[in-house]
């Protein structure tokens, strides 16, 4: 996404409507490192041998998520 669209009235209009829970799923959504790290993420536990929950759990950690759906 050209960074000339994050200044565009639109997006600026979306996002001062969002929650600190959708703000933070926009962020994420374009930030280079957390993608990466999704995506190893997805590499390791489509491997096997790795235990999936202790990776999930591992990278909750490195990004402070919560997924609870009564946090909203």
């Amino acid at each position: 996404m050209p960074t000339s669209f994050w200044r565009s009235p639109e997006l600026r209009d979306h996002i001062s409507r969002l929650d600190r829970s959708g703000f933070a799923v926009e962020f994420l959504r374009r930030n280079t490192t957390y993608r990466c790290d999704y995506a190893r993420l997805q590499r390791r536990i489509g491997r096997r041998g790795v235990d999936s929950a202790a990776e999930c759990a591992a990278f909750v950690r490195r990004w402070g998520l919560c997924f609870c759906p009564c946090a909203r």
